[in-house]
């Protein structure tokens, strides 16, 4: 076991004197490893901190989830001493255990811990020698899954991206890292067709992961013409794009703000998923969704919010004490990604297991903890209120979607919703009008007509 490894490192090192070790297993108390013997169970932490005057608690168990890590850093917290962990299994530098992999405990421990269980050879086959592009490949999921692509090994790699200060962070980052496949780097926006075009002309990527799209939920709210543009006209011009390259596989990144909507980001966001699983079938490019909630650390994203607030003295501002999101980190996320590409045949909308949602508070208050200060009494956590377009609540599937498991436990498939496609077009075709006509009114009255779910309380908001 990890424990066991850490401390025979830490009787070599001369730096520690190991005590004693906790271990949720009844059967291992009063047993000795390397001498030192198991105390008790993880309630009993600030029990066994108190009785043997510890000044360190390390946490050695590279494989517990983050829920089980939330419990014991809580016991941990409740002690008053310091802790450290061990990173992930993944993240755990050749496998072995020692006192220098000890760090400080994140918030990714707490909320983002899952190790995947990934098909890599299904991986290989499918990506290597490959020519792939990526779009949005400059953003914080865009650029995770240019690394994990180029791990893979495609013949080539095409980024396009709109940012060019992101564009440049990743062709230093990327070529650097992976100097012997080639990478294009494309500052180029997916709503200019006439680019668009020629790159697919140029290149004829046979995988396109297309991430490229406006996020921000209350700057999207009055600013309906430009999230139709991007999120909607832009994966339509992509898609085409695809089609005429032949590309192979084409894989929409969707959020579960698309279900259910509240807002205009969603709402966008569950028409470009209308479009893409309407469109397969009539082309030989198979068109996969894959959807999933918040990734930690993502830009724009509430844990960068918080830790500048932090830094600044607080408060920590909380929109409302109930609110709840589903969170796991952006590497597990591209995993999954790249996992549901492998499975899909073509027209899915891939949910991934995103496991239990956490309270927004709880990760204030997390945050500030691991940062060595009290909530409510060294920094402050004030309620804001619920800004437009946000729920207290996100879903990860439509309750007429039915979810079916796969044959990998971390991806659920949603069923098929089909439109009549004419009748598809014809509104695409009205939502590109209204677009150059600059109608909002007019686009939202479409978006409502595409997605009648559509909470009618954003209307309100708009105008």
């Amino acid at each position: 076991m990890a424990g066991e490894g850490l401390v025979r490192d830490l009787k070599r090192s001369n730096q520690y004197k190991p005590i004693g070790f906790i271990d949720d297993n009844l059967s291992k108390k009063g047993l000795e490893v390397h001498g030192v013997p198991v105390l008790g169970i993880t309630s009993q932490i600030s029990m066994r901190v108190r009785e043997y005057a510890i000044d360190l608690i390390f946490i050695a168990i590279p494989s517990a989830s983050s829920s089980i890590m939330r419990r014991i850093v809580t016991y941990c917290e409740n002690s008053k001493v310091p802790f450290s962990t061990l990173p992930g299994l993944s993240d755990l530098a050749s496998g072995r255990v020692e006192v220098n992999a000890l760090r400080p405990v994140n918030i990714e421990d707490l909320l983002g811990r899952e190790q995947v269980n990934l098909q890599w050879d299904k991986l290989i086959a499918e990506i290597s020698e490959k020519r792939v592009l990526v779009t949005g490949g400059g953003g914080s999921i865009g650029s995770e899954l240019c690394r994990q692509i180029l791990a893979l090994k495609p013949q080539s790699l095409v980024i396009v991206e709109n940012s060019e200060f992101n564009l440049y962070q990743i062709e230093l980052e990327l070529k650097q890292s992976f100097p012997d496949i080639p990478l294009e780097l494309k500052l180029v926006s997916i709503t200019d067709e006439i680019a668009i075009n020629r790159l697919f002309t140029d290149y004829s990527p046979e995988i396109v992961f297309h991430a490229a799209a406006y996020k921000h939920v209350p700057l999207l709210e009055n600013q309906i013409r430009v999230a139709v543009l991007n999120n909607i006209l832009g994966t339509q011009i992509v898609a085409k794009a695809s089609m005429a390259a032949h590309t192979e596989k084409f894989i929409l990144i969707s959020t579960d703000k698309a279900v259910n909507p509240t807002n205009i980001m969603g709402t966008t966001k569950r028409v470009a998923e209308i479009f893409c699983q309407n469109l397969n079938g009539k082309v030989k490019t198979q068109f996969i969704t894959v959807r999933f909630g918040n990734v930690l650390g993502s830009a724009g994203s509430v844990v960068p919010l918080f830790q500048k607030q932090l830094q600044s003295g607080g408060p920590i501002t909380v929109t409302h004490p109930d609110m709840q999101r589903y969170f796991m980190t952006i590497p597990e996320a591209c995993q999954l990604i790249l996992q549901a590409m492998v499975n899909g045949q073509g027209g899915e909308i891939f949910v991934l297991d995103m496991g239990e949602p956490v309270k927004i508070s709880y990760l204030a208050e997390q945050l500030i903890r691991l940062a060595g200060k009290e909530p409510g009494k060294d920094i402050m956590i004030e309620y804001t209120g619920l800004r437009p377009g946000e729920k207290l609540f996100e879903e990860l599937f439509h309750e007429s979607e039915q979810l079916d498991s796969t044959e990998h436990e971390k991806l659920f498939k949603a069923k098929f919703r089909e439109l009549n496609w004419d009748e598809l077009m014809q509104t695409m075709n009205l939502l590109n009008n209204a677009c150059k006509e600059n109608q909002e009114d007019e686009l939202f009255i479409l978006l409502k007509s595409l997605v009648p779910e559509l909470h009618v309380t954003v209307l309100e908001t708009v105008f």
